[in-house]
């Protein structure tokens, strides 16, 4: 999953994201999601989202964790 589909994220996924400051250079920023921002079904350059600690980027890495 690559985070351009808002079915396939939910809160509290662990994700990697671009940050605006960061999309030059494409580092990614690891955490939890508490909130989706995007309101469309899909977005080219992934689905924007909060994560816990506050900061806001663009979803390119879903992460899958065992329950």
């Amino acid at each position: 999953m690559n985070g351009r589909n808002r079915t396939d994220l939910q809160p509290g996924m662990m994700v990697d994201i671009v940050l605006k400051a960061d999309q030059r250079t494409g580092k990614l920023t690891r955490g939890i999601v508490k909130d989706l921002l995007t309101k469309s079904a899909t977005h080219p350059h992934g689905i924007k989202v909060r994560l816990t600690d506050g900061q806001v980027g663009r979803v390119q890495v879903i992460h899958k964790t065992d329950k």
